[in-house]
């Protein structure tokens, strides 16, 4: 029976085991997936900024586009008109803009006339640098045969000459052969960009993301924008400025002076931009629910480790019991069965064998109280009457009804207890403590020993105390020896029976009086031991 319990309580904890280690692997699967919807969800807000970018950079190109084509066809009719003049000054030129378009006019510097072919450049307006006049003839040609768009029928060119930033927008007209012979266009100061970006991304007329993805979030608080050049110079940014890892950069056109529209993306919007919100972390639950998991199974665990140890000192118990009943048993019926065959040779012979039959049956009853008392505190139904007690005259009858017992074994009883010590407990109840206490002494002490029983009143309390000569238990296992069943390493391999019962139902009797019990050294060496019993006096 004992080896199935312990096999089915390897089995169990083998069981919760594994209970624990689906239960850690489903968590590594839900943190694993709660992380790759995260991932999804970081995706999905990073081509939401790469689209807002985008359309950040589709709108600034548009409206650079409506700011330079009106001077630019301005200089196109004014050469269809007289190609042999000079290209008419900035304020001569004379275009119409729309009521709400920007209009580049007074920012314009000079205008232009090149010939693609030969390098001849004519100016008009302010004069221009030789450097800057050097820039333009080489920089042209190249712009024209390599980004110059003839769809738009414009392009834009964003440079620094020796430190001099200039922003000049062209047109390219084809000669009778079809071929792109000569520029027309004007320099103005790159400044002009940033009233023109503003006006491109005002809040009324723009928005950062397409209104159906935003669930109704103002673009002001959505997100922040910065417009810089290929220089690195920044052309525009938005007074509120967010950091996330949501941001994108696009180019506004190579043909559009090489500008690049940077879009961040407020974190605080990501729950608002992504249908049911950012998926929130669920590593604290995960590690909460793991954590409760591997506590409940660790008391499962430390449950079954009691109940295996707990079944162990039963067996250690019935088994210790069971010895300690057949030694008198067999004691009492060998030496009746003398009696009773007349098989003993004289009257000593026969006064002796009946001491022993009453020595065995003492030493039976008082097992059997322990027994009965030790069944009743499993019930809870164990109860005390206390009266008025002299200590005195009982300690007098224990050592009398001991006396036997402890001849055998050639121990000496001595006791020491004031007379008119008197204290409210029940008397059979003390006597069942003496008698577990001296039988303790007598059984683990040496032979011919000297067991002293005293008693004390100190402080409104009654101190009742047995010291023997014997070994003396180890202050490490000085409260283990008062529970149920618990025997010293020392003695459950000894030929010495024992119930381990005698001290749990010493202390219970002393704990039902509302008094307690402890364990002292009766040396100074730690030699022998003495036990404790205060009750109220």
């Amino acid at each position: 029976m004992t080896r199935f319990r312990v096999r089915r309580g390897a089995v169990v904890a083998v069981l919760l085991v594994l209970a624990f280690g689906v239960a850690a692997a489903l968590a590594v699967q839900a943190y694993r997936t709660a992380g790759d919807h995260r991932a999804q969800a970081d995706r999905v807000l990073r081509d939401y900024a790469r689209l807002g970018a985008a359309r950040v950079a589709q709108w600034t190109a548009t409206y650079i586009y409506y700011a330079v084509r009106p001077p630019l066809k301005a200089l196109q009719h004014a050469q269809e008109v007289a190609a042999h003049k000079p290209p008419p000054e900035p304020k001569d030129l004379h275009f119409d803009t729309m009521e709400h378009e920007f209009s580049i006019a007074p920012y314009i510097r000079f205008t232009f006339r090149m010939d693609l072919t030969s390098g001849r450049l004519e100016t008009s307006g302010q004069a221009l640098p030789a450097a800057v006049r050097r820039w333009l003839i080489d920089t042209l040609p190249v712009h024209t045969h390599t980004v110059y768009d003839t769809s738009w029928h414009m392009g834009t060119v964003l440079g620094q000459p020796n430190g001099d930033r200039r922003y000049v927008a062209y047109t390219v007209l084809r000669d009778s052969e079809g071929a792109l012979r000569t520029a027309l266009g004007f320099e103005t100061k790159p400044t002009a960009l940033t009233p023109l970006v503003v006006q491109a991304t005002d809040t009324q007329k723009f928005a950062l993301l397409p209104r159906p993805l935003t669930g109704g979030v103002q673009y002001d608080s959505m997100g922040s924008i910065i417009i810089t050049d290929r220089y690195g110079v920044e052309i525009y940014r938005t007074a509120t400025q967010y950091t996330s890892p949501f941001t994108a950069r696009d180019t506004i056109g190579t043909d559009m002076g090489d500008l690049f529209a940077q879009v961040t993306l407020r974190e605080a919007m990501a729950d608002k931009l992504i249908i049911g919100g950012l998926p929130k972390s669920r590593l604290p639950l995960i590690l909460g629910l793991l954590g409760l998991t591997a506590a409940l199974i660790g008391t499962a665990l430390f449950q079954l480790r009691r109940e295996s140890q707990l079944t162990r000192l039963r067996t250690d118990f019935i088994s210790g019991v069971s010895h300690e009943l057949r030694t008198p048993l067999a004691q009492i019926r060998m030496f009746s069965e003398t009696l009773t065959l007349g098989r003993v040779r004289s009257d000593e012979e026969r006064r002796r064998s009946l001491a022993i039959i009453d020595q065995e049956a003492r030493r039976l009853t008082h097992l059997v109280e322990n027994l009965l008392h030790f069944s009743r505190s499993e019930r809870q139904t164990a109860h005390i009457a206390p009266e008025p007690t002299a200590l005195a005259p009982l300690v007098q009858e224990v050592i009398d009804a001991f006396a036997p017992l402890a001849a055998a074994r050639g121990v000496t009883l001595a006791a020491s207890v004031p007379e008119d010590l008197v204290v409210p407990a029940d008397p059979g109840a003390v006597r069942q403590m003496l008698l577990n206490l001296l039988d303790n002494a007598v059984k683990y002490g040496p032979a011919g020993q000297e067991v002293r029983i005293g008693a004390t009143r100190e402080n409104g309390r009654a101190r009742l105390w047995v010291a023997d000569g014997g070994p003396g238990i180890p202050p490490a296992d000085r409260e283990r020896v008062w529970e149920r069943f618990w025997r010293l390493e020392r003695d459950r391999g000894s030929s010495i029976a024992g119930s381990g019962i005698g001290l749990a139902v010493v202390r219970e009797l002393a704990t039902l009086h509302h008094g307690r019990a402890w364990i002292d050294d009766t040396g100074p060496d730690g030699a022998g031991t003495r036990v404790v019993i205060e009750l109220p006096a």
